[in-house]
């Protein structure tokens, strides 16, 4: 304990000087020189530089400059230099990605161009598929795992169905992990982090075991104390602030048994502990200007918020779980890690993934290839979605609370915990993929490509929930649990899908490429739900205890087909313009409460069974369009201008929408949305020896285009969607200083610009996000080599606090209830400033 405060103490007098070094970097970058991404995530090519960049946009090895797609890399140099680990820091490198990470449902969102799917819900696939090492994770909640040891990131923009497969309808972010090094290396970081106060410590051993085989192990860990600071008084058995902790783990093989057949097999394992499942969610108090209440049973009991209404300090009112709902967790479905905690938030993942991959050359022309992967996942948070909530509740009208709620009324002191909507989701997933493709390398002008794949998964969602809290009058006289209900659903899919592609290169400069992906796939559901409270269940609204709906079923098949020209004007332009569709897979909602409304699945009558399972199905999710673009680079390949623009339509987006009074999800599919705008992407080698600059730039147009009559019977044809700035960019510059044979100095800065945007998508005045500017800088000092090397990072430097997305905070007064009709909004936000300091070594 002594340690630890004498830490704490050096750090904090030690700060402020740490904030000056790095605000004054952050100065280098304000004019527009910002930090420009290194020769392996940069803009350079091969000839001038000798460094060339591969991506795998169309599921082979190509460059960056050649491949007809739009492509945002970033490398693996760049994450190391500026502590980048978490998928949501990537969007400074990226202009119109939003990652929003945490929450009950999905565990995260992905948006590129203004098109994602919903955070709320579970069930939605990703409209921006998440590949990682050429695996689909079908699953968002690997958005909250950090990543390290990295090779390369990839974000491919607009549909991309035909390399891609289902789930790629707006795009892909893949992650590359690092492989196997030919002569052995070894290497290690640490860093603590001044506002969080978070340790990392990671290291990496990798070379040959034989001549064929290679091996790398990795692993990092990192403790963050202050994940998430809570405002003064927030009352929490967690103290004054939210920590996460995450080890990652990895092994990776590489044989080469014989020349031509090798073997690439990758085996991660994920362990993350939060406190909670809310991370950086804060209140924004409406138009009424004050922090609105908390109403239960229909406005009988209110419950004083306790936020103050200051939702851009960083700090979070985040409260337990009351005491009056907190005692006794449904085990109906099994033991929950939430029993016994007594209400406190918690979070546990546990996540195993492994990847086989074989290339077999039947040829010299001919390579087969094979992609095996495996998934398992395990999570389980607890936490309070009333968001607010402080002792002592009242009745409205005066009413003692006793006579209403008499549980409630025996945990209600003053500054009592009085968290309410509490659930405690188990997300269990199991998922195999098998892809197998042919790929020819002739020397004519024919080439072509042909696979399928297949998937199947399992995942169940498992969850105790309080949407009525009736256990605040008393606990269910028969079981004694102090939930609403206890509710599983099981959703099993089945996919497979062919593809076949061809590049015809019809003179020496003129490429004519096109394929097409058949998908089919089916979804089989089934809701139980072994508990309701007595109270809930001996009324007309609930169905009773033991409910089991039967198998809901949901299918759907998908031609996409694709076709891209591509001419190169010199050796060092090319031109192209693309034909894209792409394919999101419909499916049943699980977010459904367990109303009256599940009463159809026990109808003797079909007709009726079929229109209950109707109304938890949503349909697929489809976009076609094009782009034309241009990759070119001058002056000897210093100087490099990618710009690409777009026009796609997105028919039938999947929506799902939260209404915080009568605390229902809403489930639809919006008519139509119309994305068009404009990439432009460049970096400079300039004669300065080591200064490199580079940019992004991103002009967006993204509204709906057809009829979308939301919840509220408002239609939003011709408004923006939400996440969709229509500007935003970033300019960035890296300058490396030699100091002598064996010492160098390294600068480097990146400033962010977003424009105003809405963050969601219910009403025609839903919370918009004003624009804003973000600095990141560093400073380093090392070996050239990189054989050890110290530095000082600034992320977030002026701690610019925005919103990613926003909805009605749940059990809001409507009107005729004595109170003013609530109207306070729940809005996720980005983490604040951090400053690391960072040493690291590597031979």
């Amino acid at each position: 304990m002594i340690e630890k405060t004498v830490a704490q103490q050096i750090a904090r007098r030690m700060r402020p000087a740490f904030y000056a070094s790095a605000a004054g970097i952050a100065m280098l970058a304000a004019p527009g020189i910002a930090h420009a991404q290194d020769a392996d995530d940069g803009a350079s090519s091969d000839g001038a530089t000798g460094n060339e960049i591969i991506v795998l946009a169309r599921r082979q090895e190509e460059t960056l400059q050649e491949v007809p797609v739009t492509v945002t890399v970033i490398g693996g140099d760049t994450l190391e230099k500026y502590s980048v680990d978490q998928v949501a820091d990537v969007v400074s490198r990226v202009p119109t990605l939003n990652v929003q990470v945490g929450g009950s449902g999905s565990g995260g969102q992905l948006s590129l161009r203004g098109v994602g799917s919903s955070n709320i819900s579970a069930a939605f696939d990703s409209a921006v598929a998440f590949d990682f090492d050429g695996v689909q994770v079908s699953t968002m909640r690997l958005v909250q795992a950090g990543f390290f040891d990295t090779q390369q990131i990839d974000v491919l923009k607009g549909p991309q169905s035909l390399f891609f497969g289902k789930s790629a309808s707006a795009g892909v972010f893949s992650i590359r992990s690092a492989d196997p090094t030919p002569t052995w290396e070894f290497g290690g970081k640490a860093s603590y982090e001044l506002e969080e106060k978070g340790w990392v410590v990671g290291g990496f051993v990798s070379g040959p075991i034989t001549d064929t085989m290679g091996i790398r192990v990795a692993g990092q860990y990192t403790d963050i104390e202050d994940y998430v600071e809570l405002q003064p008084g927030t009352p929490t058995a967690l103290g004054d602030s939210r920590g996460f902790k995450d080890f990652v783990g990895r092994v990776t093989l590489a044989w080469e048994p014989t020349p031509g057949f090798d073997i690439n097999l990758k085996m991660q394992y994920v362990h993350t502990e939060t406190d909670g499942a809310i991370a950086h969610s804060d209140i924004f108090c409406g138009a009424n200007g004050r922090a609105d209440e908390v109403v239960l049973l229909g406005g009988a009991i209110a419950v004083p918020a306790g936020n103050d209404c200051n939702a851009f300090d960083g700090k979070y009112f985040l409260p337990d779980a009351s005491g009056a709902v907190a005692g006794s967790v449904p085990t109906a479905t099994g033991p929950t890690l939430a029993a016994g905690r007594n209400g406190v938030p918690f979070g546990e993942t546990d996540l195993f993934f492994g990847r086989l991959r074989m290339n077999f050359d039947v040829t010299d022309s001919m390579t087969i290839t094979t992609t095996t992967g495996y998934v398992d996942l395990d999570a389980t948070d607890f936490d309070s979605y009333s968001y607010v909530g402080i002792g002592p509740a009242f009745n409205p009208g005066g009413v003692p609370v006793g006579l209403i709620a008499p549980a409630l009324a025996a945990n209600n002191a003053p500054g009592s915990p009085q968290g309410f909507g509490s659930s405690d989701p188990r997300n269990t997933l199991e998922q195999f993929s098998q892809e197998i493709r042919i790929t020819s390398d002739f020397d004519g002008i024919f080439n072509f490509m042909v696979g399928g794949f297949y998937e199947w998964r399992k995942f169940v969602f498992d969850t105790s929930q309080q949407a009525v809290n009736i256990s605040i009058i008393a606990p269910d006289p028969v079981t004694g649990f102090t939930y609403d209900w206890d509710k599983s659903q099981e959703t099993k899919t089945s996919a497979a899908s062919f593809f076949g592609s061809v590049i015809l290169d019809l003179t020496d400069r003129l490429e004519l490429s096109g394929g097409v992906r058949y998908t089919d796939e089916s979804k089989t559901s089934r809701i139980s739900v072994p508990f309701v409270h007595t109270f809930l269940s001996a009324g007309p609204g609930f169905i009773d205890s033991g409910f089991f709906s039967g198998p809901i079923d949901f299918s759907d098949s998908n031609w996409s087909p694709e076709a891209t020209i591509k001419y190169q004007v010199s050796d060092d332009v090319n031109v192209f313009a693309s034909f894209k569709t792409g394919f999101k897979s419909g499916g049943v909602d699980n977010s459904a409460l367990p109303s009256s409304s599940l009463l159809g699945f026990g109808s003797p009558d079909p007709a009726v069974r079929q229109a209950t399972a109707d109304g938890l199905i949503y349909n697929s999710e489809s976009a076609i369009g094009g782009e034309v673009g241009v990759k070119s680079q001058f002056a000897n390949r210093t100087f490099t201008l990618n710009a690409t623009a777009y026009y796609y339509v997105f028919d039938d987006l999947q929506v799902q929408n939260f209404d915080g009074t009568t605390i229902q999800f809403i489930t639809l599919n919006a008519g139509e949305v119309t994305t068009k705008g404009v990439d432009v992407a460049w970096g400079w080698e300039t004669p300065v020896q080591g200064l490199n600059l580079s940019g992004n730039l991103s002009w967006l147009d993204a509204q709906f285009s057809d009829t979308f009559n939301t919840t509220g019977g408002v239609d939003l044809d011709g408004r923006d969607v939400a996440r969709a700035p229509t500007w935003s960019g970033n300019l960035a510059f890296d300058y490396t200083v030699p100091m002598g044979d064996s010492l160098e100095l390294n600068l480097g800065g990146n400033a962010i610009y977003s424009g105003s945007y809405f963050t969601d998508e219910v009403t025609l005045n839903d919370f918009r996000q004003d624009s804003y500017v973000a600095f990141d800088a560093r400073v380093s000092i090392g070996h050239p080599d990189g054989k050890w090397r110290v530095s000082l990072v600034g992320s977030n430097l002026t701690d610019e606090i925005w919103v990613n997305t926003s909805g009605d905070r749940p059990f809001l007064a409507g009107p005729g209830l004595g109170l003013p009709v609530g109207d306070d909004l729940v809005v996720t936000q980005n983490r604040g400033r951090q400053v690391f300091v960072e040493t690291s070594f590597r031979f």
